[in-house]
C-alpha cells in the first residue's frame, strides 16, 4: 500500500510513519490527513507490528494545519476540517499498540498537537514547538486546549496557549510535553533503540496496560482500580502470560514474538 503524502516501513514488529509534504514543511491538508488515516488503520489491523513510530521528512515534524487550504473557509467548514483531524488523532491516540513521536523539526499547531496524541515523545535538539493559533485569530482545531492542560496543568497550558509561544526542545523537556531529547543525528537510533525494547515485550500486555492508563486518566481512582484488576485478570491463561511465567520459572529470557 502506497500513500502520497506518508510513508510507511516495517521492520522487526517496528512501523514508520512518515509524514512526506517536505514542500509545505509536512502541513497538514485533508490529503495529509486522510493517507494518516489509512495508514492508522493497516498498522491497526497487521498484526505482525508492535511499535508505531511517528516521524517528518526534512526540516519539519509537522509544521501546523495548512493555512492555504484552511483560508476562505466557513465556520461549517472549518468544523468539518477539524473534525477529520480531531477523529484521526483521537484514534491514534486510543489504538492498541504504542506509539512514539520522533520530532525532528517543527511541531507548530496542528503538530504540536500530533505529539500530544502519541504515547512516548522524543525530539532532537534543535525541534521547536508551538501553538500559535491566537496570533491568526482562530482557536486550536485538533483539541490542543484539551489535552495540554492534561499534560503540563492548566497554568502553563494557558500561558503556552494565550501567549504563542515558541518552546524550544529543552523546554518541553522541561514542562514535561516530552520523554527525551537528542541531538540529531542521535535522535532514530534512540527512538529505534526503545521501539525495540517495547516490541519485545508482551504486545497484548502493553494493549491492555495502555488501555488502563487511557482510562484512568479521566475517571476516579476507585473506577480506574477496578478497570486495571479487570485488564490484569484478563492477562491469565493468554500465551504471552503462560510464556512470561515460564521464562520467569526457568530464569530465561521470554520469547513473546
Amino acid at each position: 500500500m502506497s500513500f502520497k503524502y506518508i510513508l510507511l516501513e516495517k521492520k522487526d514488529g517496528i512501523a514508520t510513519i512518515t509524514f512526506h509534504r517536505p514542500e509545505a514543511l509536512n502541513a497538514l491538508n485533508s490529503e495529509v490527513l486522510a493517507d494518516l488515516d489509512a495508514v492508522v488503520d493497516d498498522v491497526i489491523a497487521d498484526d505482525e507490528v508492535r511499535v508505531v513510530v511517528f516521524t517528518g521528512e526534512g526540516k519539519s515534524f509537522i509544521a501546523g494545519a495548512d493555512i492555504k487550504e484552511m483560508d476562505g473557509d466557513t465556520a461549517l467548514e472549518a468544523i468539518r476540517y477539524s473534525r477529520k483531524g480531531s477523529a484521526v488523532f483521537r484514534k491514534i491516540e486510543l489504538m492498541d499498540k504504542p506509539t512514539i513521536a520522533a520530532v525532528n523539526g517543527y511541531a507548530f499547531g496542528g503538530g504540536f498537537e500530533f505529539v500530544l496524541c502519541t504515547d512516548i515523545r522524543f525530539a532532537c535538539s534543535k525541534a521547536k514547538f508551538r501553538l500559535p493559533e491566537v496570533t491568526l485569530g482562530i482557536v486550536p482545531g485538533f483539541n490542543g486546549t484539551q489535552r495540554l492542560p492534561k499534560c503540563i496543568g492548566m497554568n502553563k497550558a494557558k500561558e503556552i496557549l494565550f501567549t504563542g509561544k515558541m518552546l524550544t526542545a529543552a523546554d518541553a523537556l522541561e514542562l514535561g510535553i516530552l520523554n527525551h531529547v537528542t541531538e540529531p543525528e542521535q535522535l532514530m537510533d534512540e527512538v529505534y533503540a526503545m521501539a525495540g525494547q517495547i516490541a519485545d515485550n508482551s504486545a497484548s500486555a502493553i494493549s491492555l496496560v495502555k488501555a488502563a492508563v487511557n482510562a484512568g486518566a479521566d475517571m476516579d481512582i476507585d473506577i480506574g482500580k477496578n478497570i486495571e484488576l479487570g485488564y490484569m485478570a484478563a492477562c491469565f491463561g493468554t500465551p504471552d502470560q503462560i510464556e512470561g511465567f515460564a521464562s520467569f520459572k526457568e530464569k530465561r529470557a521470554a520469547k513473546f514474538r
